[in-house]
């Protein structure tokens, strides 16, 4: 007998849920998107990382690995709560519909949470009063740290602890600790009070996503942001000096698609300090992620192993150096304290054998994607043993045609040369407007445990709705809305067949 069970997903942040209020949040659309998700027989919603954006709005760069974007807080079950008034929500909003105004929402919101948080702390409701005040005792680790950073944050309008703080602030020196917790009372309360209602909302879309068979697939980056509350708050974890200045940074080597190769700005880990302390940070971050999903997505995996490291002051990545990670060491410390790890690893790239050694002891799946597999080896002839092609999956890994940082697949198809095109169409068997249906066809009928694909590609929606370029910054990344109205009966009824042909439907693979 086969039991061996497959699972198909969509990959779409809650940011791109359609509402009025100009950015998708936990509300009534998110169920919407979760009953479509049933209808559909599919079992796996894939989000990106969920914390705070900064600069850029990249949900890659937030400013705490640990608390939750506050403007996915839905307006609207403040109302229900009597946090806000009708006619704060209520009144004409001029958002676009098919992207997100991010300055624009947070001018709107912001104000919004806080006379919600405001009024909530006057609330005379002891049981909801004494449900705050336990999260804030369990969450203390992350939670005090988080609240009085972005209370700083706003009395000095700008997150860059590292150069815009004074150097009390900055060197975490107890006597200004404690000054600005106290001058900033009020402020941190209000944080704190967004972290708790986020969470209520959070917890209330997972349990009705896991009450209709629905498995929420989290994203993790590997490493933190400079201008972020951990790099502030365990620099003892980090390169970074007393004086908050990083001494090493994070990127990726030269390569044929960059002669400088890529300078992402993160500090490194000081990995020894880490194990010293029983890997604790790294412990506490699974922790929280297994809270909030029921399955992780690794990102940058080969970092467990060896990561490049660029030292502070280089403008490119030329001059960095492979470092040794202790990715088995860590690892068995977070079996043992968590147990089940139900991890994904982005291997995507060059990957080593000791990286794929480090992902397949500790039986993660890896990732394929699809639109990564059409290399010529001649004119008109296709690398049939290319890993990509949804021919050559093995089991234990997760399929997509594309992912966030992936264009479309019909934007993908239509900025390929005509050789390319050829290749295509003869692999998948299609015509140009079929392309992008095939793919996932046979993305579906491969072998992968998952097969993932980004809302996108099920709308057939070209380069307008890329969620992401890599090594740009700012619009339109990370803007991309899916329009209200797009989810119907017809689409879930498609992609159901497509799912129960092979395998994939979530009423028969249940929540394995």
């Amino acid at each position: 007998m086969n039991n061996k069970i497959r699972s198909c997903g969509i990959l779409l942040h809650p940011t791109s849920l359609p509402g009025r209020q100009g950015i998708g949040t936990l509300g009534d659309e998110a169920r919407v998107f979760v009953d479509f998700l049933e209808k559909s027989g599919i079992g796996l919603w894939q989000i990106l990382p969920i914390g705070p954006v900064g600069f850029g709005n990249s949900p890659y760069a937030a400013r705490s690995a640990f608390a939750g974007n506050e403007m996915l807080i839905d307006l609207d079950q403040l109302v229900v709560e009597g946090l806000l008034d009708l006619t704060d929500v209520f009144r004409p909003l001029m958002f676009p519909s098919a992207s997100v105004d991010f300055p624009a929402v947070e001018a709107f919101k912001r104000p919004m949470l806080k006379k919600a948080a405001e009024r909530f702390l006057q609330m005379d409701n002891p049981g909801e009063q004494r449900s705050f005040e336990d999260f804030c005792q369990k969450n203390a680790d992350w939670l005090d740290d988080y609240c009085l950073y972005m209370a700083l944050c706003d009395h000095y309008q700008d997150s860059r602890w590292y150069s815009m703080w004074e150097s009390g602030l900055r060197e975490r020196q107890p006597a200004a600790m404690e000054k600005w917790t106290v001058s900033q009372a009020n402020g941190i309360r209000i944080w704190k009070v967004l972290q708790y209602l986020f969470s209520k909302q959070w917890k209330a879309l997972k349990a009705y996503a896991n009450a209709h068979q629905v498995r929420l697939v989290g994203d993790i980056p590997i490493f933190v942001a400079y201008d972020s509350v951990d790099a502030w708050s365990n620099r003892r974890y980090l390169k970074i000096d007393a004086q908050g200045r990083s001494t090493a940074l994070s990127g990726v080597p030269p390569d044929a698609f960059s002669r400088t190769g890529q300078l992402w700005g993160n500090p490194v880990y000081d990995w020894e300090a880490l194990r010293k302390d029983g890997f604790s940070w790294w412990v506490r971050r699974m922790e929280v992620a297994f809270q909030l999903t029921d399955m992780v997505r690794i990102d940058h995996f080969r970092g467990f192993d060896a990561y490049w490291e660029v030292p502070a002051g280089e403008t490119t990545a030329q001059n960095g150096v492979w470092v040794s990670a202790p990715g088995p060491a860590l690892f068995d410390t977070l079996y043992k304290r968590l147990g089940k790890l139900p991890v994904f690893a982005e291997d995507l790239g060059v990957i080593t054998d000791s990286v794929e050694s480090l992902r397949d002891t500790n039986g993660f799946p890896g990732m394929k994607v699809a639109q990564f597999a059409f290399d010529l080896k001649a004119p008109g002839v296709l690398d049939a043993y290319n890993r990509y092609l949804p021919h050559n999956y093995d089991y234990n890994c997760v399929a997509y045609s594309g992912t966030h940082d992936n264009n479309t697949t019909q934007g993908w198809y239509d900025s390929l040369d005509d050789a390319h095109k050829d290749i295509v169409r003869r692999y998948l068997a299609c015509s140009d407007h079929e392309v992008v249906w095939h793919l996932v066809r046979a993305v579906m009928a491969s072998h992968a445990r998952y097969a993932i694909f980004p809302m996108q590609d099920f709308l057939h929606i070209g380069s307008s709705g890329r969620m992401n370029t890599p090594g740009t910054c700012g619009e339109p990344n990370w803007c991309w809305r899916m329009e209200r109205g797009a989810l119907n009966d017809g689409l879930a009824d498609s992609i159901r067949s497509m799912a129960a042909l092979f395998g994939r439907l979530a009423q028969v693979t249940g929540l394995d």
